[in-house]
C-alpha cells in the first residue's frame, strides 16, 4: 500500500513531465514557425522532425483558427495554449 506521501511526489513528478513536454512543443513550434521562412527540401532531417512533433498539435487547431490570408496563426495558438498550460500548472 502507498503511503500518502507517495502520491504527492507522484503528482509532483507528472506536473513536472507535462511542463517539460509543454516547453519541448513550444520550442519545436517556434522552431518550425522559423524554419517555414526558408525553402528546406521534403528530405530535410530536421524539418521533418520538427513536423512529426508538431503536426499532431498543429493540424487540430488549424480546423478551428482561421487563416488570415497568406498567414498561418495556428502555431501562435499553440505557443498560446501551451503557456498557458505551463503557467496553470502549479
Amino acid at each position: 500500500m502507498t503511503k500518502p506521501e507517495d502520491w504527492g511526489s507522484r503528482v509532483a513528478y507528472f506536473l513536472n513531465i507535462i511542463t517539460i513536454l509543454c516547453e519541448v512543443l513550444t520550442v519545436a513550434i517556434f522552431l518550425r514557425a522559423i524554419l517555414s521562412w526558408f525553402l528546406l527540401g521534403s528530405t530535410n532531417v530536421v524539418a521533418l522532425i520538427l513536423f512529426r512533433i508538431t503536426e499532431p498539435i498543429l493540424a487540430p487547431l488549424r480546423r478551428i483558427v482561421p487563416r488570415a490570408g497568406m498567414v498561418d496563426f495556428t502555431p501562435l495558438v499553440a505557443i498560446i495554449l501551451l503557456q498557458l498550460i505551463i503557467y496553470l500548472i502549479p
